[in-house]
């Protein structure tokens, strides 16, 4: 017999299920990378080398997130199980990759690691002729990693990667250790 006292954990681990989990976890790489879109294309900060990097294991998380949506909400059991758990670690180690990723850039900013030497990122050039390039070089804006752009709570847009692929690492962990059967 099960009491309402019972079910509460039940229902707070609902988003541990396998396809819940994965819905979330790409729902989430897709929601942060319209974030860095969005601050680039409307606010206009421009991205240097790093911001660039750190978008990489966001896009590869929502292509492992809905392919194993795919497969855990189509295949039979007998595949489902070993797919949607497969896909949940690769999540896990591309959010922890990612988490990675933004504290080290995080930590340049605030001048506790060495950058990249080749001087950072620049906006991409376009020109019809050599005069429009060199004129394009001469009011291009090279960004520099080691410079945050922009801050919330002291923490730049690359230690908020770091902090939400950090919580999303041990949700897929957490989803794929539940899964383990």
């Amino acid at each position: 017999m099960m009491t309402a006292s019972s079910t509460i954990p039940n229902r707070r681990l609902r988003a541990l299920r396998p396809v819940p989990a994965l819905a979330l976890l790409a729902a989430s790489s897709a929601s942060l990378l319209a974030g860095a879109w969005y601050f680039q294309l409307v606010i206009g900060l421009l991205p240097c080398k790093l911001c660039l990097e750190q978008r990489w294991p966001h896009y590869a998380a929502l292509v492992v997130g809905l392919a194993g949506l795919a497969v855990a909400s189509f295949a039979g059991e007998a595949h489902r199980k070993q797919a949607s758990r497969l896909a949940l670690w690769l999540l896990a180690g591309l959010f922890v990759i990612s988490a990675a990723m933004g504290s080290y850039h995080a930590g340049e900013e605030w001048g506790w690691f060495v950058g990249p030497s080749d001087g950072g990122g620049a906006a991409l050039l376009v020109a019809g002729s050599m005069q429009d390039f060199m004129k394009q070089l001469q009011t291009t804006r090279v960004v520099s990693c080691t410079e945050a752009a922009w801050r919330l709570a002291g923490l730049s847009l690359a230690g908020w990667n770091a902090v939400f692929s950090a919580v999303l690492a041990l949700l897929a962990g957490l989803a794929a250790w539940r899964e383990r059967g």
